[in-house]
């Protein structure tokens, strides 16, 4: 990991310093900003392997900073965030974020959350199939979703949510499984965004969401979508 660059957006000066300091001594290099603009500048100039985010910068909200990083980049995100309110994390990560520590936290907590998004990150570059049920193809590798040959727009956890289910082909995937693979470590009982985003994926990709055929919850256990591979080799955006 010594090879890593982190960028840490963060106006809070003494914070940043810890952060810098860990990191540091975890033999991470280290970029840092003050504000969500040099944020930005410094993950387009920089194009670091992950961001460390505060959401209440000085010039712009954090969701802000993270719907403009999001229409170029899918570098992995951590918020750091004194609101801990749920609507604030839905709010975050529908925004882009793929997960979402709040301040104050533990040194230990916040190196294990990263170590867990670059691994989930990291996977995402190898080649995998094709997925395809009812009008809906997704393609693993080109991170994206096409429905009746239409490119439907996910967000980065609504895709890490249907990857998960897809890939078991019809098989049960456990809340619990789902949640620490989609959202991480700590997140294992937040049941509530499993209803959430499975929610938005049938409003997105079955025909009546309020009748799935394919995006099932079986009550208490978890989710699975019936899916089966599909050798598509390739489809273009419209």
């Amino acid at each position: 990991m010594n090879e890593r660059l982190v960028l840490v957006v963060e106006d809070d000066r003494s914070i940043q310093r810890i952060l810098r300091d860990v990191f540091l001594k975890e033999g991470f290099q280290v970029r840092t900003a003050l504000t969500g603009r040099d944020g930005m500048v410094e993950a387009g100039s920089r194009r670091p392997d992950f961001i460390v985010l505060d959401l209440g910068l000085p010039d712009l909200d954090g969701k802000e900073f993270l719907r403009d990083l999001r229409q170029w980049s899918d570098i992995p995100v951590l918020v750091l965030s004194a609101r801990g309110a749920e609507e604030e994390k839905v709010l975050a990560l529908d925004a882009g974020a793929d997960d979402f520590l709040v301040k104050p936290f533990g040194v230990p907590e916040l190196l294990a959350r990263l170590r867990a998004l670059l691994r989930r990150h990291d996977g995402r570059g190898s080649r995998g199939p094709f997925y395809r049920f009812g009008q809906v193809v997704v393609d693993i590798p080109g991170h994206t979703v096409h429905r009746a040959g239409e490119l439907v727009r996910l967000t980065s956890v609504e895709f890490r949510l249907l990857v998960q289910l897809v890939r078991s082909e019809g098989k049960v995937v456990t809340q619990r499984q789902l949640l620490q693979e989609v959202w991480g470590p700590g997140h294992c009982d937040q049941t509530h965004y499993l209803r959430i985003y499975m929610a938005h994926l049938r409003k997105k990709l079955e025909d009546d969401p309020t009748r799935p055929a394919y995006l099932l919850t079986e009550t208490g256990v978890g989710c699975r979508c019936l899916a089966e591979k599909a050798d598509i080799p390739h489809l273009e955006e419209r």
